[in-house]
């Protein structure tokens, strides 16, 4: 059995209350087929806040068949109409795309670029550092979806939907708990007993606590963007320090959603070093898919920031206890951190780039605070917050 429709009505709220949704705000809600319904039940919970929404929907089966038969160079092409569209609205609902995310390993990799290419500018509007659009993305589980991360649908579906369904009181709660460790931080050093063992600066950096709710504070500040399931601190450390190693035991290709399992990354002065970079499998996709951003953020951005250090997020949310190789909500499960190379200027950071991969570290990890007066605390024991 799915979810119910009470309980789908119930997640459709909960998306328009996280965007703070207002009278008079032109909204955009996207996803695929396999979510029609909820769409719908977005669109009409915006026109009950007096929004206008707009939905704008798609099949695996139409993206199929512009990977098999569409060529490149058509791909590339900036869509106009719904750059227009993107400008004029206020916010931005997406929900997972796929119902099936294992067609996306069978899309050829330069079509994939292609299309990256051509929703650059759609990226530049929606993250821009001081007039950028309230954006949401959130999970949906399906069938298909858990037979891929190779779980019951059940449990996928308790994953996401549980996750939803914590109450942002309580996600705020355990946030302004976490931060009050990271008070006049200077470096932050983690490690576990898996790999994991490094340090980064966030001395001067904003503090973001995803509670799942953007309120008008958030958005003055720049902090427009929220996932759901929510349940995460994070902050954008300094981009050119910061040295070590963060072991990651399975997480998914950025391009063509591939599982890259048991992946350790080393990095020295904020730079990810990629040819020390090893994995049990598809390590060759991982390369590729940065390699292939660094060629585009070349000729886009200066400086070019790729595969420098862009976000130390700790993960909270406290349904969320188990990675399956969902980037999405790995990086909720309590006890975990994350690394992300690539892009951070949308939360506090500098670096643009078309990149943005988080890594997620095994469950347990420790994390040492050590202040701007040189006094070192610990805020973290295995997993644990102290």
């Amino acid at each position: 059995m799915g979810i119910t429709e009470k309980r789908m009505i119930e997640c459709a709220k909960n998306m328009v209350k996280t965007c703070n949704v207002k009278k008079g705000d032109g909204v955009v809600v996207k996803g695929g087929a396999h979510t029609q319904m909820l769409l719908e039940e977005i669109a009409l919970e915006c026109y009950r806040k007096g929004a206008t929404p707009t939905i704008i929907c798609s099949s695996d089966r139409y993206a199929k068949k512009i990977y098999k038969e569409i060529p490149a160079k058509t791909l590339e092409t900036v869509p106009k109409q719904y750059v227009g569209m993107i400008q004029a609205a206020d916010i931005l609902i997406s929900v997972e795309e796929f119902d099936d995310p294992k067609i996306a390993e069978a899309f050829p990799r330069d079509k994939l670029t292609a299309r990256q290419k051509a929703s650059l500018p759609i990226y530049d509007i929606i993250f821009h550092p001081t007039d950028g659009k309230k954006w949401l993305y959130a999970g949906w589980p399906t069938e298909a979806a858990a037979k891929s991360f190779d779980i019951p649908y059940k449990e996928l579906e308790n994953i996401i939907i549980g996750g939803i369904g914590v109450p942002g009181q309580e996600l705020m709660k355990i946030g302004m708990k976490m931060a009050k460790g990271f008070k006049n931080a200077e470096w932050v050093h983690v490690w576990d007993t898996k790999g994991t063992d490094f340090r980064v600066k966030v001395d001067g950096r904003r503090l973001n606590i995803d509670d799942g709710f953007t309120s008008d504070e958030d958005y003055k500040v720049g902090d427009r963007g929220a996932n759901l399931p929510a349940g995460e601190l994070f902050i954008a450390p300094h981009e050119t320090q910061g040295e070590g190693t963060i072991f990651s035991p399975i997480t998914r290709d950025r391009m063509t959603d591939k599982l890259v399992t048991n992946v350790r990354l080393a990095f020295k002065n904020g730079k990810l070093l990629l040819n020390k970079t090893t994995a049990d499998k598809n390590l060759d996709a991982l390369i590729s898919s940065f390699k292939e951003c660094q060629a585009v953020d070349k000729k886009k951005y200066k400086p070019v920031r790729t595969m420098n250090v862009g976000e130390l997020g700790i993960g909270y949310n406290p349904k969320i206890k188990k990675a399956v190789g969902y980037i999405l909500t790995d990086e909720k499960v309590a006890g975990t951190v994350h690394v992300a190379f690539g892009s951070n200027n949308s939360y506090g950071g500098t670096s643009e780039s078309t990149m943005h991969w988080d890594f997620v570290s095994a469950p347990g990890v420790n994390i040492e605070v050590q202040r701007l007066d040189g006094k070192v605390i610990q805020v973290m024991t295995k997993g644990r917050l102290l």
